[in-house]
């Protein structure tokens, strides 16, 4: 079951909880025998290997990078792949307010995609630790770094959705550019063309392409222009045009700032020498 990570910080923002029981399992001795949850709720935070648990029939394969939480009293199946060595912690809780626990998600499965986060394989780490030391301060410890570890946990969640989004926007916007080159292309145009802030287009051009979407633009018109000289004969002002450059002294000014020579010079070294000009285009 998929749950939205916003849904999951307001519910356990609004509904008081306390650590019921932290357990690590491990292929040996093994797992206990089960047909069934517990009576609270629950979350396995895989560290190694991979299991299989089905809660009321749903499979879900427990695997570093994922967080599993079962509900109560739910029918429990448990499979093994081979002699792969696997370990987990499970961590129950109980809701304290029992006319808030029937509207929790005390009763639900769901995973979150993490991803490997060793911050949190840390903090989960020492959460059991601290559960099996004596007296009341490891209690009260033991409380706040489950809030810890659910805090980064949903943290790792949207840093995840986050990334597969801004990349998402980047090959739609740079597939746009190479399709479009040839006409006005400005940060504006082309954050309105997709909807985004022209901040949120320059953070996205600059994590993955290292640069920003003006800069993007230009290198990929003088790499066209670059291709164009050594394969049309068309006159310099015409192919900076054709990428969509109007000022010819200004492609002029930019290529050479590129490539180290202007255009026409790097058609006279290269027209003749197909094999430099290969090795050339190679190191743009």
């Amino acid at each position: 079951m998929k749950i939205d990570v916003n849904q999951l910080a307001e519910h356990f923002a609004r509904i008081p909880f306390q650590v019921e029981g932290i357990y690590r399992y491990a292929k040996h001795p093994g797992v206990p025998d089960a047909d069934y949850t517990d009576t609270v709720p629950g979350f396995v935070f895989p560290l190694t290997g991979k299991v299989q648990f089905q809660f009321d029939g749903t499979p879900y394969i427990l695997t570093p990078g994922k967080v599993v939480h079962g509900g109560a009293k739910m029918k429990l199946a448990q499979k093994m792949f081979g002699n792969t060595n696997w370990e987990y912690i499970l961590v129950l809780y109980r809701i304290c307010n029992s006319e808030l626990e029937e509207s929790s998600l005390s009763h639900q499965h769901f995973e979150l995609l993490t991803g490997q986060s060793p911050r949190l394989i840390e903090l989960i780490k020492r959460l059991w630790h601290v559960y099996n030391q004596p007296g009341g301060i490891s209690k009260f410890q033991t409380e706040m770094l489950f809030r810890d570890v659910l805090n980064e946990a949903l943290l790792c969640v949207v840093n995840r959705q986050n990334s597969r989004e801004s990349h998402t926007l980047f090959e739609r916007v740079s597939n746009y550019i190479h399709e479009h080159y040839d006409q006005s292309l400005t940060i504006d145009s082309l954050a309105e063309h997709n909807n985004v802030n022209r901040n949120r287009l320059s953070y996205v051009f600059r994590r993955h392409a290292g640069m920003g979407p003006a800069e993007y633009v230009l290198k990929y018109r003088i790499n066209l222009a670059q291709e164009m000289l050594f394969t049309s004969d068309a006159p310099v002002q015409q192919i900076a045009e054709t990428v969509g450059i109007a000022d010819p002294y200004y492609f002029s000014r930019v290529f050479k700032k590129q490539f180290g020579i202007s255009p026409t010079q790097y058609r006279e070294q290269f027209i003749n020498n197909p094999c430099e000009v290969q090795q050339a285009s190679i190191l743009i």
